[in-house]
C-alpha cells in the first residue's frame, strides 16, 4: 500500500509518496501564492488546489496510492458552505489595522486559560477570524463549518467536514488545554456550532476518483505539521523526547515541560497532540531568519566557514521576524561578513544558538531528536549537541518529519504496518570556540542568566 501526502507549508507545497517501509518512492514541489485581494493578503487557492489535484492523480496512476493525508502549517483557518469557501483564506503575516488590533484584542483569553500568548499578525488564528468577523461580518453568517488549515485541504479533497484536536489546539486562542475543550472565546462569539464534530487526525472522511484510472481514494483527516513530526517519534517508543522541528518556523517541543513554566512574553505556548494532551512548546520563525540572514542562501555550508565565523566573531543578534523568545528587538549583524559563505555560516550559527536558547527555555534535560529541511547535513544538529554535551541528540533519518508523522497517522488508521526509518545518533560538531561565542552572543542579548538544561517534571 501505498500513501499520498499533501504537506502545505507556508512557503513550500509539497507532496511525498509513501511506501509502508517508510521510503517517499516520489515527491513534487510548488510554491503557494499569496496575493493581495480587498484589502487582505490571502492564498491563491484555486492555483494551490489545481496542482494538489494532479500531483495526486499522478500519484494514484504511477504509483496506485490509496489515500490522501494532509499535514498544514498551523496559524491559518477557512470558512466554508456546504460547497465552497465563504471568504478567501487569509495570510497570516498581516496585522490587523490598529484601531481594529485594539478592539479585538481585549477580546482575547487569558494565557492561563488557553496558554497561546498574545502574538501579532496572525500568529493567533482567533485574532484573524475576530479581524474578519469585524469587517467581514457576511463572511461569517454564510459559513456552515470554520475549518483548521490541514481540515480545509481533507473537506475540499471529498472529506466531510471535521475539527481536530491537534490543529485547534496550535496556539489559536480557540482551545483550552487543561479542560480539553474549546476557550471561553468560541463560546463568547457564539461559533461553537459552527466548528464540526472532532475525528482523530488519519480518520477517514471520505472517498474520491482521481487520476486517469478514476481510483477510490480514502481522503484522511489532517493534522497540524509539528505535533505530526512529534507524533512520527513518540511511536518509535524512544523515551522521553524533546522534538526540534525546523522549516520556516523552527518549533521546539517537550512535552516533559511543566505547563507552570511556560512564559506567554516569550512565544511559549501549549500546543495539543493528536490524543488531545498538551506539550509545551517554544518556537521562533527560524527558516525565515536564516533566508534573511543568509541573504537568501540555497547551498551547503562548508564547516570551514563556519570556523572562520566563530573565529571573527561574526554573529546575528534576535529578531529577524515577529515572534520568538526574544521579542521587539530588532536583528542585527556583529563583525564582518566576508563573504556570502560566511554571511550563511553566521544564519546557521544564530539558528543553533537560538535553538540551544529555547531548550534552556522549554527546561529540556532528555533525548533532543533534531529534524527538518534545516537540517539538511546534520550541521545544525552537530552544532547544538556540541553546544548542549550533557543531553543525547538523534536527527530525523528523513528531513521530513512531519509528512512521515502524518503518513504513519492515515497507515495505522486503516490498520497497516508503517516502518519509519528511526532517528540516527548526531555526532556532535568539534568547532574552537564554540562555548565562547555562544557565551559572547548570549551577553550581547542580555541572556546570560537562563539556568541551563533545567529539569522537566511532570505536568
Amino acid at each position: 500500500m501505498k500513501m499520498a501526502v499533501l504537506d502545505f507549508g507556508k512557503t513550500n507545497s509539497k507532496l511525498f509518496v509513501f511506501a509502508q517501509d517508510g521510503r517517499i518512492v516520489d515527491e513534487r514541489r510548488t510554491r503557494p501564492n499569496w496575493m493581495r485581494k480587498d484589502g487582505f493578503s490571502v492564498l491563491d487557492e484555486a492555483a494551490l488546489h489545481d496542482w494538489a489535484v494532479r500531483a495526486v492523480s499522478e500519484a494514484a496512476d504511477i504509483h496506485g496510492v490509496e489515500g490522501v493525508m494532509v499535514s498544514g502549517h498551523g496559524c491559518t483557518f477557512a470558512l466554508v458552505d456546504e460547497a465552497a469557501l465563504t471568504h478567501p483564506i487569509l495570510d497570516y503575516e498581516q496585522e490587523p489595522p490598529a484601531d481594529i488590533a485594539a478592539q479585538i484584542d481585549r477580546l482575547v483569553p487569558d494565557f492561563t486559560e488557553t496558554f497561546s500568548p498574545r502574538l501579532p499578525l496572525g500568529f493567533n488564528y482567533g485574532r484573524h477570524m475576530l479581524w474578519l468577523q469585524a469587517v467581514q461580518p457576511g463572511a461569517f453568517t454564510a459559513a456552515k463549518s470554520i475549518l483548521g488549515y490541514p481540515q480545509y485541504w481533507s473537506w475540499r479533497f471529498g472529506g466531510r467536514a471535521v475539527s481536530e484536536v491537534s490543529y485547534l489546539g496550535c496556539h489559536s486562542h480557540l482551545w483550552a488545554p487543561r479542560k480539553r475543550d474549546f476557550s471561553s472565546l468560541v463560546d463568547i462569539e457564539g461559533w461553537r456550532d459552527r466548528m464540526p464534530a472532532f475525528e482523530r487526525a488519519g480518520s477517514v472522511i471520505g472517498e474520491q476518483r482521481l487520476g486517469d484510472t478514476k481510483r477510490r481514494i480514502a481522503i484522511h483527516n489532517g493534522v497540524h505539521d509539528s505535533n505530526a513530526a512529534l507524533h512520527a517519534y513518540r511511536r518509535q517508543e524512544l523515551g522521553p523526547v524533546t522534538v526540534v522541528s525546523t522549516g520556516t518556523w523552527v518549533v521546539v517541543l517537550n512535552p516533559d515541560c511543566l505547563l507552570d513554566a511556560l512564559d506567554g512574553q516569550r512565544d511559549m505556548l501549549v500546543n495539543v497532540d493528536v490524543d488531545g494532551g498538551p506539550v509545551p512548546t517554544i518556537r521562533f520563525m527560524g527558516g525565515r531568519e536564516f533566508a534573511t540572514i543568509s541573504d537568501g542562501w540555497q547551498g551547503a555550508i562548508a564547516p570551514a566557514a563556519v570556523q572562520r565565523a566563530i573565529n571573527a566573531g561574526s554573529m546575528a543578534l534576535p529578531s529577524f521576524a515577529p515572534g520568538g523568545p526574544m521579542p521587539g528587538r530588532a536583528g542585527k549583524l556583529v563583525g564582518r561578513m566576508p563573504s556570502a559563505e560566511e554571511r550563511a555560516a553566521v544564519a546557521l550559527l544564530y539558528v543553533a544558538l537560538m535553538v540551544d536558547l529555547c531548550l534552556d527555555q522549554i527546561h529540556s534535560d532528555n533525548t533532543v531528536i533534531v529534524d527538518g529541511g534545516l537540517n539538511a547535513g546534520g550541521l545544525l544538529a552537530g552544532l547544538v549537541a556540541q553546544l548542549r554535551p550533557s543531553q543525547a541528540f538523534l536527527q530525523g533519518a528523513t528531513l521530513e518529519g512531519s509528512a512521515t508523522g502524518a503518513a504513519a497517522l492515515a497507515f495505522e488508521t486503516v490498520g497497516r504496518e508503517f516502518a519509519a526509518e528511526v532517528p540516527e545518533p548526531v555526532r556532535a560538531a568539534s568547532f574552537t570556540g564554540l562555548a565562547r561565542y555562544r557565551d559572547t552572543w548570549r551577553g550581547l542579548i542580555g541572556e546570560q542568566g537562563i539556568p541551563r538544561a533545567a529539569a522537566g517534571g511532570a505536568r
